[in-house]
């Protein structure tokens, strides 16, 4: 999917900024799943999710195709604004955000102390995007889009990790990751194509948010309503027509979690690891405690893609409310 210098440059753009994440297998989620589990912690970045490494290597292209920018504009739900933030200071940008009303409190508290103009405009991500977009053109902005290599490449680094962390051959049978826009599970692919592993690639989507799952079964895109109350991070409409020929191409499977699921995992995650996981984050152990049975005694993965819940909401999931 990319050239092997494209991504060891990644690598190296990604190291300068920022260390591997942790990557381990718990005793209490091993015996929750009946399988060799293990985890890769990308809520352990400084933005608290995987989006950053995407941010960094887009930023460092951006700024030498255009080295006379003065700002961007993107928009987000949280994680890949904070990418944006973070990025956009380390390059001396001005960023604007632009968030659905009803956003995280928290996130956008974090994304304002990143030093972003936070703006919020419409009911979905969706409507969020094509307002950031129309700012692009009337204020001529850069829009820093959701879905493009530089971002695959970059978020790829924390798969290529994950991968090149095992011996020839046990590498995980298959690894279960969580889909919103795309870039996440299609890093998957390339990390695994650059490394050459065989392992298989199940793709999460929540139930809520369908758009994916129902493409990648129709073989088109296909347009879904978001209700989704917790896996904001995963709260796609419009698939991405880039990203899911990726995903058709390369995955195996899509399923679907409620956010019923997604809460037990939650709650499974930090009752087993005192991780805290946001509702995307743990949107992959969702996928495999749903998937339990067909799993034992075998060797797989999941990414806890970020942590950065509200604290109000978190309290309500590990109460059961």
């Amino acid at each position: 999917m990319f050239e092997p210098q494209q991504m060891l440059d990644a690598m190296r753009i990604v190291r300068e900024a920022m260390p591997p994440t942790p990557q381990q297998r718990w005793p209490l989620l091993d015996q929750r799943v009946g399988a060799q589990v293990w985890v890769k912690h990308e809520n352990h970045t400084a933005v608290g999710a995987f989006k950053l490494r995407g941010g960094l290597v887009y930023f460092d292209a951006l700024r030498r195709r255009e080295p006379g920018l003065h700002g961007v504009v993107s928009a987000t739900r949280g994680n890949h604004g904070q990418s944006v933030g973070f990025c956009a200071r380390r390059h001396g940008l001005q960023a604007t955000i632009v968030v659905p009303h009803g956003n995280s409190v928290e996130k956008n508290a974090a994304m304002r102390a990143l030093g972003v103009e936070l703006l919020e405009h419409g009911d979905d991500f969706q409507a969020a995007r094509e307002h950031a977009a129309r700012l692009a053109h009337e204020l001529d902005l850069h829009m820093v889009p959701s879905f493009h290599d530089d971002l695959v490449r970059g978020v790829a680094t924390y798969w290529i990790e994950f991968f090149e962390s095992f011996a020839p051959g046990y590498a995980p049978e298959a690894v279960f990751v969580p889909i919103g826009q795309g870039s996440g599970i299609c890093a998957c692919a390339a990390a695994r194509a650059h490394v050459g592993a065989r392992t298989r690639i199940i793709g999460v989507v929540s139930a809520h948010a369908a758009a994916y799952q129902q493409s990648f079964r129709a073989g088109r895109a296909i347009e879904a309503p978001v209700t989704t109350e917790l896996a904001d991070g995963m709260a796609c409409r419009v698939p991405d027509e880039q990203a899911l020929a990726v995903i058709r191409r390369e995955v195996d499977d899509v399923i679907a979690v409620t956010d019923d699921h997604v809460a037990d995992a939650m709650r499974a995650l930090f009752a087993d690891t005192h991780n805290v996981a946001e509702g995307a984050g743990a949107a992959s152990l969702a996928g495999v405690l749903l998937q339990r049975e067909r799993w034992q005694g075998r060797r797989i993965g999941v990414a806890l893609t970020g942590g950065n819940v509200d604290t109000a909401k978190f309290a309500r999931v590990l109460a059961g409310a």
